[in-house]
């Protein structure tokens, strides 16, 4: 089973507001079809769940934030989900929508609901989830990032391969150069954050790629504009882009 992220900076375009990416999910859509192995898509927020996340000052800790916010946010992801799962279904896949209430409780996953996920995988159906404003109890509220549901999952369903498909080639050692880093095993590279992106952008892919292959897991970090790449990823054929080597 492949875990697979749809970073919102590939899905949207983070400089316009509720503004998705269409030509290139309809691009990611086909190379998934290509994909001969059960997946699990999660996709980000980008320029919709992000966008209000901003303006209504919520973040990942638990707090209680305006509610009229957490409304918006909750809307915004669903309005972004529903274009990729109807990208999917034009492209002959068969996506089943899977908020993050299906299984988590507050801030923890639900094992039991977890594990169900692997099964409508390995069913033919392609479970996808999102990032997204979640209740927390006593009128506390957080964001639930898509990189931190990765780990979540990846942690209880222990999958083949973990992909992060992002808006760059991966992670660079140097930003003006672009010099990629092949292979990590623990550096800390030099990451600028997308000051829009209140889940801490590259930095916290880093944090939840490391953790996950420090589970044992291969995770590729690759450029989701050229999806070919994620194919290859899986197959394991010449890889382009950076690998956080299981542990």
């Amino acid at each position: 089973m492949i875990l697979i992220k749809l970073g919102g900076s590939i899905i949207t375009n983070k400089e316009k507001p509720l503004s998705a990416r269409r030509k290139t999910i309809e691009n990611l859509a086909k190379s998934l079809k290509k994909i001969k192995e059960p997946i699990i898509i999660v996709h980000g927020g980008g320029s919709y769940g992000h966008y209000w996340s901003v303006k209504y000052d919520m973040h990942t800790r638990e707090r209680k934030y305006d509610l009229r916010g957490v409304a918006i946010v909750k809307n915004s992801m669903i309005e972004l989900n529903k274009i990729i799962l109807d990208s999917f279904l034009k492209n002959k896949l068969n996506p089943y929508c899977l908020p993050p209430t299906d299984f988590m409780v507050g801030n923890k996953p639900i094992p039991k609901k977890v594990k169900e996920i692997e099964k409508i995988s390995k069913s033919g159906l392609i479970p996808v989830t999102f990032g997204d404003a979640l209740w927390y109890g006593q009128n506390k509220t957080f964001i639930l990032s898509g990189d931190k549901i990765m780990t979540h999952l990846a942690k209880i369903l222990k999958p083949k391969l973990c992909i992060f498909a992002l808006n760059e080639d991966g992670v660079y050692s140097d930003l003006k150069s672009k010099k990629l880093i092949h292979e990590l095993k623990g550096e800390n590279p030099s990451i600028s954050e997308n000051k829009m992106d209140v889940t801490g952008g590259m930095t916290r892919k880093i944090e939840e790629a490391t953790k996950i292959s420090k589970m044992g897991m291969n995770v590729f970090f690759v450029n989701g504009n050229k999806p070919d790449r994620i194919v290859k990823a899986v197959k394991n054929r010449k890889f382009e882009g950076t690998l956080f080597r299981g542990k």
